[in-house]
């Protein structure tokens, strides 16, 4: 009996003793994790796609950023979040807990880079961008995308993301304006798809010297269409030639169109051709896509860039007749010639 009581007196030890270790262990690793961490100064690592916690964590302690990459790994084993480690580029600052580091990996608190791409840019022009920015990665998508499909805005990623990635959430901004727009249309346009309406955005777009002009434009085309009579715009006829490309001559120098391109027949030269352009001309951006689906009724049939001064503004002159669009192109052409002649002296 007297046996009996003994052990049970040391089991009870033991046992106190074992609570009391775990405890204190526990207690050790809660400190450890939030404790400040060896990093004299800030500091940006790079986790890269498909790089393990372990990799990682490994890394980290041999730069000095935490001090013990086993404590790392235990956390996230803890926590169910070793697989969560998102690719990227990050700022850790000094002194940042171990607890700090591991939280910036998992929810992904990435440095964030911006790429501009342009309202009226073509999507090869836009593709040239993507394909030349250090910091993405991967090859370009192929196919290219089509012409038209690219949302001109600015957009923010991570330094990693692959270049198939960003292309494909820039379509995707692009199919969600459109689906956007699109119910709110005006009745009897003479488009019938969204896809026609991004075509004619297009060249809305790029007939857009400036902003407060875009409206008026797209009201002067659809009423154009409405007429039966044709765009005569001439960025088609340069898209027909170059695809969207500048125009030189072979010299180098760039020029205007020839009287021979534009007589020439091309799927998109809309001095040829009825309707719209096979295709888009360029990627229109939000603004010029809404303004061809709710265009403002105008009276005006033409309008050409404004010559003032012998220097082409930005702006337009609209017009009502044919006289008086001719005047004003004869010139916009004399004043385009002299712009060339003086790029050519510099």
């Amino acid at each position: 009996m007297r046996f009996l009581k003994a052990l049970f007196v040391w089991t009870f030890m033991l046992a106190l003793l074992a609570a009391a270790g775990a405890a204190g262990g526990w207690f050790w690793y809660n400190q450890e994790i939030a404790r400040p961490g060896p990093l004299a100064r800030e500091a940006v690592i790079q986790v890269e796609p498909g790089e393990t916690l372990s990799g990682v964590a490994q890394r980290l302690e041999r730069e000095g950023i935490i001090r013990d990459a086993r404590l790392m790994q235990l956390k996230s084993r803890i926590e169910g979040t070793e697989l969560d480690i998102k690719s990227g580029e990050y700022i850790v600052e000094p002194q940042a807990s171990l607890n700090e580091v591991l939280s910036i990996l998992i929810e992904g608190r990435a440095v964030l880079y911006s790429i501009l791409l342009k309202e009226g840019l073509t999507t090869q022009q836009m593709l040239r961008e993507i394909e030349a920015n250090e910091h993405l990665s991967g090859p370009m998508p192929d196919p290219a995308p089509p012409e038209g499909s690219l949302l001109p805005d600015t957009y923010m990623f991570h330094k990693g993301m692959t270049r198939v990635e960003l292309v494909e959430k820039i379509m995707a901004a692009q199919t969600q304006v459109i689906e956007e727009l699109w119910p709110s249309r005006q009745e009897n346009l003479p488009f019938d798809t969204p896809e026609e309406a991004i075509i004619l955005a297009s060249v809305v777009e790029k007939e857009s010297g400036k902003p407060e002009d875009r409206d008026l434009v797209a009201g002067l085309f659809v009423g154009r269409l409405r007429n039966g009579m044709r765009l005569q715009s001439d960025p088609t006829i340069v898209y027909g030639i170059s695809k969207g490309e500048p125009l030189y001559n072979s010299k180098g120098e760039r020029r205007t169109l020839l009287r021979s391109e534009i007589d020439r027949h091309t799927e998109w030269n809309t001095y040829q051709v009825d309707g719209l352009p096979i295709t888009a001309i360029a990627n229109p951006g939000r603004d010029s896509i809404a303004a061809v689906l709710n265009p403002p009724e105008t009276d005006y049939v033409f309008f050409v860039a404004e010559c003032k001064d012998g220097v082409i503004t930005g702006e337009h002159v609209f017009s009502k007749t044919n006289a008086e669009h001719e005047r004003a192109v004869a010139a916009y052409r004399e004043c385009e010639r002299k712009e060339i002649e003086r790029e050519r002296a510099n």
